[in-house]
């Protein structure tokens, strides 16, 4: 094992993908002379030189097309937004495109593609910046929906990305690209659709996915700690698919669930777990369940509004306390 950033990981996983297979390129806005908006793909325009690390105009439904026409003819695109909130512009493309093109072609165009590049909030930068579409594109079938809150993850689950037949959403965060963890020496994959149970525990399960796991969620449980307050922790890694199981196990034994998410509340990952838990545990909970969202509000600009807003400790203690009556 070695200790290596957020962005390193990323990369790590792609140069390995395109080493193993010819099929698959990068493309995107800065991806290759300028090494990424993030220094996620340093270096590789010079070890795989410009038709597989293609700079692009900011056109994002233009390269988005051509991302999928080249997955329907055999290649493994790997596309890069510069932020999901980019991605609004070629929505057409991943939606009526890239998530339905297996089935109305009846099985006989494959679309195996990655749209990546960050998702929510990254500081101040205000409202068109800093919005959260995972619930978004989990609402699409034919898409999957990979949300990584570590280096160790998000290089397993990357790889496990490019090598899927179907059209991944690959979701990031600014704020985590220089997080350090630990990653194997060598080449490891990760199933999708496989939560991570990062903390066992007995009082409350708290289920997350993406930065809330490190900058919220963690951090939450060392406060619970202190007042004796024993809290499992899932991280689902994708949102879709989802990990249901692994929720509802957890529900069945500490018969609580707290949920932390950056989206807003209406129609969120969040209140589909809720609705599955309800239809599938109630029996189990001693509580009705508690979510931790952003407010219903386009995130402002001024960081003391910007606490206020999105998910924090403080908001995740009070709502592990509240569904143990405490």
């Amino acid at each position: 094992m070695r200790e290596i950033q957020f962005r390193e990981a990323l990369r790590e996983a792609i140069s390995e993908e395109m080493r193993r297979d010819p099929s698959v390129f990068l493309m995107g806005e800065e991806v290759g002379e300028y090494n990424g908006a993030y220094k996620v793909s340093q270096g590789m325009l010079d070890e795989f030189g410009p038709d597989r690390v293609l700079d692009t105009p900011i056109a994002e439904l233009g390269f988005a097309g051509i991302g999928v026409g080249a997955a329907m003819n055999g290649l493994r695109p790997i596309i890069e937004f510069m932020t999901f909130n980019f991605s609004l512009v070629a929505i057409d493309q991943i939606i009526n495109s890239a998530a339905k093109m297996m089935s109305m072609s009846g099985g006989q165009y494959s679309v195996p593609i990655v749209f990546r590049g960050p998702t929510g909030n990254a500081g101040m930068l205000s409202s068109q910046h800093s919005q959260n579409f995972e619930n978004w594109y989990a609402n699409t079938p034919g898409l999957k929906v990979v949300v990584p809150s570590n280096p160790y993850d998000a290089k397993g689950l990357l790889k496990t990305s490019i090598r899927d037949e179907d059209p991944v959403i690959f979701m990031e965060s600014e704020l985590m690209y220089g997080d350090k963890g630990e990653v194997p020496e060598g080449e490891y994959l990760i199933p999708i659709g496989v939560a991570d149970v990062k903390k066992t525990g007995s009082d409350v399960t708290i289920v997350s996915f993406g930065k809330m796991i490190p900058r919220v969620v963690m951090p939450s449980i060392v406060e619970l700690e202190k007042e004796g307050i024993s809290a499992e922790v899932i991280d689902l890694r994708s949102v879709r698919p989802i990990d249901y199981k692994a929720i509802v196990e957890s529900v069945k034994k500490t018969n609580r669930l707290v949920i932390v998410e950056e989206a807003w509340p209406l129609a969120a990952i969040s209140s589909e777990i809720t609705y599955h838990v309800q239809k599938n545990a109630f029996d189990y909970l001693d509580a009705p369940i508690h979510r931790v969202n952003s407010m219903d509000l386009p995130l402002p600009y001024a960081p003391t509004l910007i606490e206020a807003i999105l998910p924090n400790v403080k908001r995740t203690v009070q709502a592990c306390k509240a569904v143990l009556y405490r």
